[in-house]
């Protein structure tokens, strides 16, 4: 494997924050980077809360101070010194194709990139670098810490190489990576944002109300979370962005967001992260 030796974080936003904690958490200097001063500010709090909770609930946790292992920096030139770049800013391909361009005069001849999406086409992304073959996708659930399996997706040009320089780096923080190809939504988006808009639907088409929906994925079928929950933890306009990004790429009528869920969005009822969505925070 090649030496990784420096992690770079591309978005402080709530994935950026737990992808920063778990590198960090086991050993890895990782630099933190955004655009804003104030996201950053706010990553530097989160992950100090990330890491007392953390430390409750696994009484053998890391002994390393993971703050002391993070540089926050708003000066996206201090990827040049990553070995291996994480991606994290909003599922916005015109975003993203922005920051890319940026990276093809930043980014060190042996860096690896992965995308951190749980839609957007890698290989679309990749095409807007030097490299596209030292390019794959990772898709970390959330929160980062709690969900050690991730959908590792290789595109049309990434190499073997890559591939399983990935998979040892993230067996080295204690995760698995599962290896998808490059379709829009990959497995677990593609499934997930059809049962989750499904269950929007029966809620609006007043089948059973949103506890009893979520009681029987709970119960009947053993899920942790109902349909309803997962949504307001990954967040309502998250999951609207991506069954447009969905529908957009399948053209496809079944992956059309249901009203109700446009309407909550429009009316800001985002989930946890806006203290309302299909519960009440």
């Amino acid at each position: 494997m090649t030496t990784i030796k420096t992690i770079a974080v591309i978005g402080a936003g709530v994935m950026g924050q737990g992808v920063a904690y778990q590198f960090a958490k086991y050993g890895y200097p990782v630099l933190l980077t955004d655009n804003s001063e104030a996201a950053l500010e706010n990553a530097r709090k989160e992950i100090r809360n990330i890491e007392r909770l953390d430390r409750m609930l696994h009484k053998s946790a890391s002994t390393v101070n993971v703050l002391d292992k993070i540089t926050f920096t708003a000066d996206l030139q201090s990827v040049s010194a990553a070995d291996y770049i994480i991606e994290n800013i909003t599922e916005n391909i015109s975003l993203k194709e922005n920051l890319y361009r940026q990276l093809n005069g930043i980014l060190a001849d042996h860096a690896i990139l992965a995308v951190n999406t749980s839609a957007v086409s890698v290989t679309r992304l990749a095409s807007f670098l030097q490299h596209p073959q030292q390019v794959n996708g990772i898709h970390f659930m959330n929160p980062v810490h709690l969900k050690p399996t991730v959908e590792v997706i290789r595109g049309y040009h990434t190499t073997d190489a890559t591939i399983s320089i990935t998979q040892e780096l993230l067996q080295s923080v204690k995760m698995i990576g599962v290896v998808v190809n490059d379709y829009p939504g990959f497995v677990s988006n593609r499934v997930l944002m059809l049962t989750v808009n499904e269950a929007v639907f029966t809620l609006q088409d007043g089948v059973a109300t949103v506890p009893d929906i979520d009681k029987i994925f709970r119960e009947c079928f053993g899920h942790k979370m109902g349909p309803l929950e997962t949504a307001d933890l990954i967040g309502l306009d998250t999951i609207l962005y991506t069954l447009d990004v969905l529908f957009a790429s399948y053209n496809d009528p079944k992956f059309r967001p249901a009203p109700l869920l446009k309407k909550m969005v429009d009316a800001g009822l985002h989930g946890r992260k806006s203290k309302e969505g299909f519960y009440k925070y």
